[in-house]
């Protein structure tokens, strides 16, 4: 008999003891001889069932155990690797960043090369102009001493600049006169190339070139008398500085650039009927010098 078959038949006998139905003794002493010794079996069967159930459910819990062990450390891995995916998602992110950096690094260095290559470009190119400089000076060694002294002259003569006052030291007025009449300035504070007389008033171009001269005068203010005073090249007059008042005093400049040939002269001439006046203080002064020969 299964174990199946053996329970429904000890469960059949606990109903029929339970209802308390009438069975015959016939009947019950034949029950009696095929159910006692089934029910001793089941009851032994169901034991040994129960134990492998028992022994089958700590199996089972320890799986499950096991299984939450494992799902609990499958979490805590899932959640490392998500913590672990952040950190590399912001480690991309500051690659990324750290990277634009570095191109906006490199394009600024590609930059900076370029100019110190234009840079280099044009050292070189003034490199090759002075060694063809010192080339062609080369080919000048042997000039003779008569030479020498002609290029010292020359580079003398480029050096060309004066200033002097009216007088140096006592207050003085000149004019006025009926004709214009040349000023003599017969201080001079620097004059570089002597190229400027003070016996004379006059200046004379040593070499060819442009200059540039200025005046500034100083007069007392009259109602009748004027203060004024022109530059000359040559007779040629060039520029004039003029001022007319009753009272106080004035104080008239002008200045001009010139192109002199060697040899020409450039001079003051106070005004016709006009005075100037100077004193210690060198109020008035006549002041040149060579811009750049030609």
């Amino acid at each position: 008999m299964t174990t199946c078959g053996a329970l429904l038949v000890l469960l059949c006998c606990c109903l029929v003891q339970l209802r308390g139905e009438t069975i015959s003794d016939t009947d019950t002493a034949s029950t009696q001889q095929t159910c006692q010794p089934d029910i001793h079996t089941v009851l032994r069967e169901m034991s040994a069932l129960v134990m492998e159930q028992r022994v089958e459910l700590r199996y089972t819990k320890t799986q499950v155990e096991a299984m939450e062990t494992r799902l609990r450390a499958s979490e805590k891995t899932v959640e490392e690797q998500r913590v672990e995916l952040r950190q590399t998602e912001a480690r991309l992110t500051a690659s990324d960043n750290k990277a634009e950096t570095m191109e906006t690094r490199m394009r600024d260095s590609e930059k900076i090369v370029e100019e110190q290559r234009a840079v280099i470009k044009e050292l070189k190119e003034k490199q090759e102009e002075q060694a063809a400089a010192v080339r062609a000076v080369g080919g000048r060694v042997n000039l003779t001493g008569s030479q020498v002294e002609e290029l010292r002259r020359e580079r003398e003569d480029r050096r060309v600049a004066f200033s002097a006052s009216l007088v140096a030291s006592e207050s003085e007025t000149f004019g006025p006169f009926k004709d214009a009449t040349p000023l003599v300035f017969k201080n001079p504070f620097i004059n570089i190339g002597s190229a400027y007389n003070p016996n004379t008033g006059v200046f004379t171009a040593p070499v060819r070139g442009v200059y540039h001269f200025v005046f500034f005068i100083f007069g007392n203010g009259h109602a009748s008398t004027a203060t004024g005073v022109s530059l000359y090249k040559n007779a040629q007059h060039a520029v004039t500085a003029y001022s007319k008042q009753a009272s106080m005093y004035v104080k008239p400049s002008n200045g001009a650039s010139l192109l002199l040939e060697v040899g020409d002269v450039v001079y003051l001439k106070l005004w016709p009927n006009s005075w100037v006046r100077d004193n210690g203080n060198f109020h008035t002064s006549f002041s040149g010098h060579l811009l750049f020969p030609m």
